[in-house]
């Protein structure tokens, strides 16, 4: 017997989904772009082949971009002489090129199939996922149906994306002010598990940690030397850095979080999480358990991917991914 609901309650239902989330669907590209999903493959498969770092570059990547205006590719903007964009602020300066790289391949050859159809928001979106998966991580849905953003200003980025000299307290309130709770953040931060760091990041760890403690004791004594001989040069060669986990660098695993309460975390916003009562927990269950770390991670991702999301008439499609369609002055 099927169930009728007052007109009242179904409009409640109806109000509780956000109404521009409620216009994206699994497959928005189905009738106007029906290569979209085997393109994003194929340019995915060859730039990860050819260049490996390229699934963490992403990753990091599309995390700067939800975090400021959220996800609608406004970190792919390059400065003109009327602007400088979100790229060019100082915490964006070391952002990864092969993910920018990835994007601009996968935008071109979209625009030969499908010219002026699919969002550059999308894209990142998209190649994100399927890249996590290609080194080793789980599958999540990634709704369609974004629109590029208008505004990509560098002076929208601080205050808008966590730093590595958080305190435990700082990076809650970061996290809650952004929609996410303690969990969703500790398994957001496991995307540490691919990747590198500059060594500018945790300098302070090594050589400045105290006036009587120069390396932070929280650090595995070998694997602090190693660190230390390793980004002895960082200040004359700002490049310098070193894998986020030493172990299983380049494999999407739970090795982070095994990591972590041996002194293997790399950056100190890695390690306070196991010093953290609020956070050890999660840190110990995604360790002891791949499977929940996949789980809980990607209910993340899927959150992380729709937020502040731009539909209809207050985004675009670019015609490039790196400048808007028209001069924003």
């Amino acid at each position: 017997m099927a169930l009728a609901f007052p007109l009242p309650i179904i409009l409640l239902l109806f109000l509780s989904i956000p109404l521009s989330e409620s216009r994206l669907s699994l497959d928005y590209y189905k009738k106007s772009c029906p290569g979209f999903d085997d393109i994003i493959r194929d340019v995915v498969s060859s730039k990860q082949s050819t260049t490996p770092t390229t699934a963490a570059a992403t990753l990091r990547v599309f995390f700067h971009d939800c975090m400021v205006e959220g996800c609608d590719a406004s970190v792919l903007v390059a400065s003109n002489s009327f602007n400088l964009a979100e790229r060019d602020a100082d915490l964006n300066k070391n952002l990864p090129g092969d993910a920018f790289d990835v994007v601009m391949k996968a935008k071109l050859a979209l625009e030969v199939k499908c010219p002026k159809i699919v969002s550059c928001a999308d894209i990142l979106a998209q190649v994100t996922r399927d890249l996590v998966i290609m080194v080793g991580g789980p599958f999540y849905d990634v709704r369609l149906g974004r629109k590029d953003g208008l505004i990509s200003k560098a002076a929208n980025v601080p205050g808008n994306l966590p730093t590595t000299n958080m305190t435990m307290d700082q990076m809650i309130q970061f996290f809650k002010m952004k929609g996410f709770e303690v969990k969703e953040m500790v398994a957001l931060m496991g995307g540490h598990t691919i990747g590198f760091s500059h060594c500018k990041e945790f300098a302070a760890r090594l050589y400045h940690y105290s006036k009587t403690t120069p390396t932070d004791p929280g650090l595995n004594p070998k694997f602090a030397e190693a660190l230390k001989k390793f980004c002895s040069n960082y200040t004359k060669d700002p490049t310098m850095s070193a894998f986020n986990d030493v172990l299983s660098p380049g494999k999407f695993d739970n090795m982070y979080y095994q990591n972590l309460p041996r002194g293997l975390g790399l950056l100190r916003s890695d390690h306070i999480l196991n010093q953290d009562s609020r956070t050890r927990p999660f840190v110990e269950q995604y360790a002891a358990n791949q499977k929940l770390f996949y789980d809980d991670f990607s209910h993340a991702m899927e959150k992380l991917s729709v937020r502040q999301i731009k539909t209809g008439k207050k985004g675009e499609v670019r015609s490039r991914c790196d400048q808007f369609n028209s001069i924003k002055v």
